[in-house]
């Protein structure tokens, strides 16, 4: 490794890191692109990507915590369904052509585009219903759960589980589907949901390291500088998320989505064409 490869790797786990904070990713939609842009194998840059995700998501989530934003009865019931489905997302990520897996990883960020503007037409759409009936409601004024769809149980296990598979699948935390289902079946508002979501992803980076580690994946002094970067970049972004308003991390959130799915979907024509 030399000397500018290490520097883009240590900025990388920086950028990672603010963004962790900022939008309740783990990174990974980040740095999985970056180390396939290094040349690293898809599934050693999802497994390493993980390494990192672990280092980026504690620091984070220890903020939230001190700063008391973070719910842990709430991250548990999302994590632990996440532990599981998380090895699964690992033994998938093996078996699947390194195309087909960059193509599935682009899908899965524009769903979550959809998602997201699903549940802002549903929230709009609630609170003109609660406005017609009791007077003029602001939105503000609900508190985080009063826009719940499903029964809050079956919504923590659905959302656990789609980020552990997602985890363990394509290297991200889980982030990147958790904010918006948390959003959209809890009724959570995003800032509740990303600060949540750093926390769970703490639990998911976990278990898929080490179904990764276990399987031989993990690039442990990449991922170590990575992660170096981004347990100093989450310590920055946490502190001012807060004071964002939630229409800005909105279009920050879906903005990212958007980029990174152009730029994935051109990585798997890359491979398909090399193929």
């Amino acid at each position: 490794m030399n000397v500018s490869e290490l520097l883009i790797l240590g900025a990388a786990g920086l950028f990672a890191g603010i963004l962790a904070g900022f939008l309740g990713i783990g990174g990974g939609t980040v740095l999985v692109p970056l180390l396939v842009a290094l040349n690293y194998a898809p599934v050693q840059a999802v497994a390493t990507s993980g390494l990192s995700i672990v280092i980026t998501a504690l620091s984070g989530s220890i903020q939230n915590w001190r700063m008391g934003y973070l719910n842990l009865s709430q991250v548990a019931g999302i994590g632990f369904p996440a532990v599981i489905t998380a090895q699964i997302g690992a033994y998938l990520a093996g078996i699947f052509p390194p195309y087909l897996l960059l193509v599935s990883f682009g899908l899965l960020l524009w769903l979550n585009i959809y998602l997201i503007e699903v549940r802002k037409h549903l929230t709009a759409k609630k609170a003109e219903g609660e406005g017609e009936e009791s007077g003029s409601i602001s939105n503000s004024q609900f508190p985080n759960n009063s826009n719940i769809l499903f029964n809050p149980t079956f919504a923590k296990i659905a959302t656990g589980s789609a980020a552990g598979l997602l985890a363990g699948l394509f290297g991200v935390g889980g982030g990147v589907i958790m904010v918006p289902l948390q959003i959209l079946l809890l009724g959570e508002s995003i800032k509740t949901a990303i600060q949540t979501s750093l926390g769970v992803i703490v639990i998911t980076a976990i278990s898929a390291t080490a179904g990764h580690a276990a399987r031989g994946n993990v690039l442990w002094v990449v991922g170590l500088i990575l992660g170096g970067g981004g347990l100093l970049g989450a310590q920055i972004s946490t502190r001012f998320l807060p004071r964002l308003s939630d229409r800005t991390i909105s279009l920050a959130f879906r903005s990212l989505l958007a980029v990174l799915s152009l730029y994935v979907f051109w990585q798997a024509w890359q491979k398909f064409s090399n193929g």
